[in-house]
């Protein structure tokens, strides 16, 4: 099962949120996850807008599922928009 989040901005956008091969449940998925992990232990989320807009790329701990807070993503989504 896929983690994701969905989170709304400012502006009434839903983003959904997911962490690049966090769809798959596999040996090859995890070891994609830390082959994808940058040397500052953050691994790549892509947050999709409804209604169009342009999907964004972020670079956030590995912890962001559990321990961002919704402000904080919209804030990395915002700054990357």
């Amino acid at each position: 099962m896929m983690k994701q989040r969905e989170v709304t901005d400012n502006q009434n956008t839903t983003w959904t949120c997911v962490q690049a091969y966090a769809a798959v449940n596999s040996e090859a998925a995890e070891k994609a996850t830390v082959i994808s992990e940058n040397a500052a232990g953050e691994v790549p989320v892509v947050c999709t807008p409804r209604g169009g807009a342009q999907t964004v790329r972020l670079q956030l701990p590995k912890s962001w599922l559990a321990e961002y807070s919704d402000e904080q993503l919209v804030q990395e989504i915002i700054q990357q928009a």
